[in-house]
């Protein structure tokens, strides 16, 4: 639990519910936390799955990772703990977006399994949806447009996961898409295909 350093403040309820805010959007709020490697998926496939979602009449919304380095956590480096501090951060926000009604992809390496139980351990149950993004170090090197992985190996940044950082992956996330083989159509449609099949397309019962 974080230490809060601000005293005397208090918690206030409003007057609208979350199942109200559900039945007008007709959709259950969550968190679709992408999880891998750089250079796996995670910024297309949350692009393409907020493009189709908002296609079929439904709110959807991208946190990006770099999009959030450049305001919100934007004094934040790469260090353990500066990458700690910046899915915590992000964990808050996604749970404000998720008790608005909101369907709300992150798309973050998160490469401690610590962190990512942290932000699961905020929400409540269903809320946390962690889909692992199953590439392998060679492929995400391949699709190295920024070059990113060219300067890790040759020693021009450091802590890059995958190479000078490690990157823990989920020992049992809800869903796994293998972006090594699916292509982006596919690996959208199975997270689609999942969110349909568990209820997150239509309001909660007893909204």
């Amino acid at each position: 639990m974080t230490e809060r350093k601000s005293e005397n403040i208090t918690w206030h309820e409003g007057q609208v519910r979350r199942s109200d805010r559900e039945a007008i959007l007709c959709q259950r709020g969550v968190t679709i936390w992408l999880t891998g490697l750089s250079g796996s998926g995670k910024s297309t496939i949350a692009v393409a799955a907020e493009r189709e979602l908002t296609n079929r009449g439904r709110l959807a919304f991208v946190l990006d990772g770099d999009n959030i380095r450049h305001g919100l956590n934007a004094k934040l480096g790469f260090s353990p703990e500066d990458r700690a501090e910046n899915i915590r951060r992000i964990g808050e926000v996604s749970k404000l977006f998720t008790e608005a009604g909101m369907i709300v992809f992150t798309s973050f390496i998160s490469p401690y399994r610590s962190d990512r139980d942290a932000v699961r351990a905020l929400m409540g149950p269903g809320d946390f949806v962690e889909i692992y993004l199953d590439a392998s170090l060679e492929t995400c090197e391949q699709r190295d447009v920024k070059g990113l992985y060219k300067k890790a190996r040759a020693g021009e940044i450091p802590e890059f996961t995958g190479i000078s950082a490690p990157y823990e992956a989920p020992e049992s996330p809800e869903l796994v898409l293998d972006t090594n083989r699916q292509s982006i159509e596919e690996s959208v449609g199975k997270l689609v295909e999942y969110l349909d099949a568990k209820g997150y397309l239509t309001p909660a019962s007893g909204a």
